[in-house]
């Protein structure tokens, strides 16, 4: 009885929604080229990080590295970007990671999945919010920080901010009422904005090449303490660190790069858009990749830029660009910089919390949260309590918390579902007949876990132990079996288990590691021999030779390489970080064990009705 109870537990885990179109998808579009679609990526991705992020990495935490950090942060968006865009064609219409990871690994999956896309797109509002605070503060001579800081700094805890935000409180909550009031993303003023932004960019860039000091990459201890000899109150120097380069040795250049990745989130968002574009299996994946690519030029443009016109120990992490045109007697350019940076985080802002509330409604409908989440107004057809509350929770994000801390989070949340996501390809592509293209119940697909039955025909003797090791090596099959499948869903889950170890060794002992250490370094072997076994392992398995738009090429080490990668920047890292993390899943799986594992539409044998609407009297 205990072995059923357990089995059928395990099969409410991973039950898949049904591949539906919704009233949605069945409405004519405007199509999309590979050109608006990149255009939409880079408008997505480019925000505060080029204006805010940079300054605080370069000053404290990279130098003049920061290029490389960029570097490092764009290799793993490109390799999540890969896995993202075949995970997105296996559907055939518009979806989020959430949809595509219910319809094609489970419901627990697709919950994490969500619940962490949620926390980013939280966190992205609220550190969007705390940049603008920031800049419009700086641009007006700091008198909003002086004023609040000496209020309240004594009263504050040390993991939160030195004081309240309310200005970026009063963004978000202003914002949050223009959305339940049902105003949509304007398609015009997101082309302005962004011509805004790179028009400020290209301009920033220019000026480097005009007033940029290669000796700025080369400096030294004479250069500190002659510039300490020469500073005024107006400049508070950083750390020097060994000078160079590469003031912050490689560690400081990872560091940066778990931080830097802040500045790629969103060209995931182009998989949203698969409806609109003519040829989405083609298109999707290119254009994710050229979104990333030029994201990375403007951002290895504008931190060259910055730490070649100013000392990078002399940058201001809080306002780096007005400050840097100010260093070098360009005093009025200051100005039109920071207006400029100002209307686009602006609208950063409007766009960053608009998924939210999509997230948390679809959740809603699918009955892993509260149904009354996904109450809509009649009129307007906006999900107030999902607006209003993600609202309120972005808000409490900015109010309290430092703009560092929040990256640190939003980062670590996104490195999480991007990792989940070459995690999935790489065990769909290995499953007996996992192209979801079709419109067919799912229910009737071979289940993956290993929690399933296995089919009769398969239940012939064993022949030992030796059985079962050849066909670790040498498959009976040319094609996928259950059998196949479930060993490489346990490999799979070694490998992440073994990569999470060697990347948590890598960041905490690096140098022993390096040199030698007899423990360390022999640990560190024998992880990547294991990984190396692992690894071979599945190869040896057949892949499903269903044909797919896209796939993702080196299958599999590059789905692990990403997963390493990004497992390795959010080791990177705080403690206090994780703690936060760790607290807000705790959260999610409270809900979804207390609550959405009884409620899950998934699980009943009809169709629940529609969320009830919300009249509320028109405005």
């Amino acid at each position: 009885m205990q072995c059923q109870d357990f089995h059928h537990f395990g099969q409410k885990l991973v039950r898949r929604r049904l591949l539906e179109p919704t009233e949605d998808s069945e409405s004519p579009m405007a199509p999309l080229n590979p050109m608006k679609l990149v255009a939409f990526g880079v408008a997505s991705t480019l925000g505060a990080g080029v204006y805010i992020l940079v300054g605080e990495v370069a000053m404290f935490i990279a130098g003049p590295a920061i290029v490389i950090s960029f570097l490092v942060a764009a290799v793993s968006s490109v390799l999540s970007g890969l896995c993202y865009a075949e995970f997105g064609t296996r559907v055939s219409w518009t979806g989020s990671a959430y949809l595509y990871s219910y319809i094609s690994v489970g419901e627990l999956w697709a919950f994490i999945t969500a619940w962490n896309l949620i926390l980013s797109y939280v966190v992205v509002t609220g550190s969007v919010a705390r940049a603008w605070s920031i800049a419009f503060d700086s641009l007006i001579g700091n008198h909003i920080f002086q004023a609040l800081e000496g209020t309240f700094s004594p009263y504050m805890p040390y993991y939160l901010a030195k004081y309240p935000d309310f200005v970026a409180l009063s963004l978000v909550l202003l914002l949050t009422g223009v959305l339940v009031l049902g105003v949509r993303e304007s398609v015009l003023v997101g082309k302005i904005s962004t011509g805004i932004n790179l028009l400020v960019l290209s301009f920033i860039i220019l000026s480097g090449f005009i007033k940029g000091d290669l000796h700025n990459w080369k400096l030294t201890e004479q250069d500190y303490t002659l510039n300490t000899s020469e500073s005024s109150d107006i400049y508070s120097l950083g750390p020097l660190g060994s000078g160079g380069f590469v003031p912050f040795n490689y560690d400081g250049i990872l560091h940066g790069a778990a931080l830097c990745f802040y500045s790629f989130v969103g060209f995931d968002d182009i998989v949203t858009k698969g409806e609109e574009a003519p040829n989405p299996h083609r298109s999707i994946p290119i254009s994710i990749m050229s979104t990333v690519f030029i994201c990375f030029l403007a951002y290895f443009g504008v931190s060259a830029t910055l730490t070649l016109m100013v000392p990078y120990y002399q940058i201001q992490p809080d306002s780096p660009f007005p400050q840097a045109f100010l260093h070098v007697g360009w005093g009025p350019a200051r100005y039109v910089v920071a207006v400029g940076i100002l209307c686009f985080l602006l609208y950063r802002l409007q766009s960053s919390l608009f998924p939210v509330p999509q997230v948390i409604q679809e959740m809603a409908e699918d009955g892993l949260l509260f149904r009354g989440l996904a109450r809509t107004h009649a009129h307007t057809k906006t999900p107030i309590m999902a607006t209003v509350s993600s609202g309120i929770l972005a808000g409490i994000m900015a109010l309290l918390f430092e703009f560092s801390n929040l990256v640190d989070l939003m980062s670590i949340g996104h490195l999480l579902v991007y990792s989940l996501v070459a995690f999935f390809v790489l065990v769909l592509r290995y499953q007996p007949d996992c192209n979801l293209s079709k419109n067919e119940k799912i229910e009737d697909k071979i289940q993956m876990m290993p929690l399933v039955k296995e089919n009769p025909l398969d239940s012939e003797p064993e022949a030992g132990s030796s059985k079962t090791l050849k066909s670790l090596w040498l498959p009976v099959s040319t094609t996928p079996t259950q059998k196949s499948a479930q060993i490489v869903y346990g490999c799979a889950f070694l490998l992440v288990l073994l990569l999470t170890i060697l990347s948590l060794i890598l960041v905490q002992w690096p140098s022993q590691v390096f040199s030698g250490d007899p423990v360390l370094t022999t640990v560190a072997v024998l992880l990547l021999l294991l990984t190396t076994g692992i690894t071979v392992i599945i190869w040896r398995q057949p892949q499903d030779p269903s044909p797919l738009p896209f796939k993702v090429p080196a299958l599999p080490l590059l789905p692990l390489v990403s997963i390493f990668v990004n497992v390795y920047l959010m080791m990177q890292t705080t403690s206090g970080t994780w703690a936060l993390f760790g607290i807000w899943n705790a959260f999610g799986f409270l809900i979804y064990f207390g609550y959405g594992i009884r409620h899950s539409l998934a699980g009943n044998n009809h169709q629940q009705p529609p969320a009830t609407s919300l009249h509320l009297p028109d405005s």
